[in-house]
């Protein structure tokens, strides 16, 4: 008979699985530190040895990893997805740069249509709350803080799509594009009639996932995306023209 003893599960598994799900939803993220041990078991509801248990058997999966003097941290687990190889061809050509912003423009329209299907109320709050910051910032004319929340905003988006492999893979993009792997993101914030066009783009964003409008959502990162391109196929234009500048200069005084 296909029967087997039903045996209780070990408390040290189900914390385990607890804090696996967290990561794999994104909740727990990369080089996020844990609470205390005391804390956290205290939060669990369950004994430090069974605690400490369960905390080995995910730094044995690669999940967890711990610092002297420091804790527990969630692993980078997203710095293998590319190898180092693979990240310094990246850098080192430009189409490069613009594959990645059509993969970009492909991937968050999708997720953003499925973000105004199924965000719930709170993942919303959340993208607004962020969309409000990103305002606050821009009044303050402060390029460094907008580029971090530009990132924050786009992986809002990506967290209320509730896709966890699409989740996991754009975060991946996404921490090379905080590394300057592809494009310094904060020159996209450092001119004035740039930063408002991009502030007003993501205002279309927002306004879009609010309304809970999949068309309208996935149109408004397209479009935002399309435009980040064009800006770096310009910008990229004018730097290669004043190379050829310099040169004439010096060349010029030379004489």
């Amino acid at each position: 008979m296909p029967f087997k003893k039903v045996t209780p599960e070990k408390l040290s598994s189900a914390v385990t699985a607890q804090i696996e799900k967290l990561i794999l939803r994104g909740i727990l993220r990369p080089g996020e530190r844990l609470p205390a041990e005391r804390e956290l078991a205290e939060r669990l509801g369950v004994s430090r040895p069974s605690l400490r248990e369960a905390v080995a058997d995910l730094q044995d999966k690669g999940l967890l990893t711990s610092k002297a003097g420091s804790g527990i941290f969630v692993a980078d687990v997203l710095g293998n997805a590319f190898s180092d190889a693979l990240i310094g061809l990246f850098a080192s050509h430009d189409e490069a740069v613009f594959d990645y912003i059509a993969f970009r423009r492909d991937m968050e329209g999708l997720a953003a249509e499925r973000a105004a299907r199924l965000a719930s109320d709170t993942d919303l709050k959340v993208i607004d709350a962020i969309h409000a910051k990103m305002e606050k910032a821009h009044a303050k004319s402060d390029p460094e803080t907008e580029a971090k929340l530009d990132a924050d905003f786009h992986m809002a988006i990506l967290d209320a799509s509730h896709n966890v492999i699409m989740l996991h893979m754009m975060r991946s993009m996404f921490q090379l594009l905080q590394s300057g792997v592809f494009y310094n993101r904060k020159i996209m914030f450092q001119q004035g009639n740039r930063r408002k066009t991009l502030l007003d783009q993501h205002g279309a964003i927002n306004a879009a996932l609010q309304a809970r409008d999949p068309g309208a959502a996935r149109e408004a990162v397209m479009s935002h995306l399309t435009y980040v391109e064009t800006c770096l196929a310009n910008q990229r234009k004018s730097d290669a023209n004043e190379a050829i500048a310099q040169q004439r200069l010096e060349h010029e005084q030379s004489k």
